[in-house]
């Protein structure tokens, strides 16, 4: 083989890499943990840090965990929608704040709205990293029985909301116990 073919093939296979990495959703972010059972955490609630919130507080009805900081730009834009959802009484919301000051995140929550049903307090980001976070804001749907069934990265919008989540919490929450 020409020894000035070799660049040409590895300027090609970098092509279609790039070709295929621009047709990606960077909101679908594979995660291993769909339909696996959620991380076990306990963390002190935000709001009482007396009282824990665990992975066991989320068993028994189909649930959202919201992982959100108040440094993060995307957790104000996806926060109308959160709040909305929880005054339809939909399903519970949970929220984990990811390595954040209380002092901040319940200033915000206070300037915001809170549409969460309890929040734990991720200050070290250890929580996070078992479920594997990326980066502010994410979202998981949890079945009734705490298995993940979704995973949103980024922010979420009235598409995603209306087009994706509601007709999978409407799925789970007619599946057998």
């Amino acid at each position: 083989m020409n020894r000035f073919m070799i660049p040409l093939f590895g300027f090609v296979a970098l092509v279609v890499l790039l070709a295929v990495g621009l047709r990606l959703n960077p909101h679908e972010v594979p995660s291993p943990l769909i339909d696996k059972q959620a991380p076990a955490f306990s963390v002190p609630q935000l709001r009482d840090p007396q009282v824990q919130l665990s992975d066991r507080s989320l068993l028994g009805k189909v649930t959202l965990l919201n992982v959100w900081a108040s440094w993060c730009g995307g957790c104000r834009h996806e926060h109308p929608l959160l709040v909305e959802l929880a005054a339809r009484h939909k399903l519970p919301i949970y929220g984990l704040d990811y390595k954040d000051e209380s002092t901040n995140a319940l200033a915000w929550l206070t300037q915001n709205g809170d549409p969460y049903t309890a929040i734990g307090f991720d200050a070290l980001g250890k929580v996070g990293l078992d479920y594997g976070v990326y980066g502010v804001p994410e979202t998981y749907l949890l079945d009734r029985h705490g298995v993940i069934r979704y995973k949103h990265t980024g922010p979420l919008s009235r598409d995603v909301l209306e087009d994706t989540l509601l007709p999978l919490i409407e799925r789970l929450e007619h599946e057998p116990a």
